[in-house]
């Protein structure tokens, strides 16, 4: 550590030592503002989709919360299942959008840097807001779930009521307060 470049040479010359600080805290400081400026930036983007009628409209944010809803005429004629499922559907391709959008947001900001945290980052996106439209971002189908045995009859049984709640037994004063 006392060769050429190392610790022995700054003690010998503080002023380089201040100096190399001062540098690495500027660099420090501009990083810093480059990740506040490209969260602002992410924290305005807005995304919309419109279905292919043409009868809702979705805009949602970088976070894929919805911000903005609208209807055409043309709803007052659909069931509300399709409703639903126009609104949900649209939701979605808006949201597919977002890691590319915040992808470009981090490369205008922060160009190669922290490239890792970069990929991180816009995988977790891709995860949680994949595309509709591709299959092989969709989630495998759920098992169906296991079917009772019918009774001897052959009809299945209806389901039992449940019961009333469970009480929680009391607790005395002194038991309430024992954290074992």
């Amino acid at each position: 550590m006392t060769g050429p470049n190392g610790l022995g040479d700054l003690m010998r010359d503080p002023d380089e030592a201040i100096r190399r600080m001062d540098d690495w805290a500027a660099g420090f400081a501009a990083k810093a503002e480059r990740y506040q400026a490209a969260q602002e930036e992410t924290e305005r983007l807005r995304l919309t989709a419109t279905s292919s009628d043409d009868a809702v409209s979705v805009t949602v944010g970088a976070d894929g919360t919805v911000t903005d809803l609208t209807f055409s005429n043309k709803v007052k004629s659909f069931p509300l299942e399709e409703l639903s499922r126009q609104i949900l559907t649209t939701m979605r391709r808006a949201q597919s959008g977002i890691a590319e959008r915040v992808a470009g947001v981090m490369a205008e900001q922060l160009g190669d840097e922290d490239r890792e945290t970069r990929t991180a980052l816009l995988d977790n996106l891709r995860g949680r807001f994949p595309d509709p439209d591709d299959p092989g971002d969709q989630p495998p189908p759920a098992e169906p779930g296991p079917v009772p045995p019918s009774p001897a009859g052959g009809a299945a049984a209806p389901p039992s009521p449940p019961g009333p709640p469970a009480r929680r037994p009391a607790v005395s004063e002194d038991e309430d307060n024992n954290p074992w």
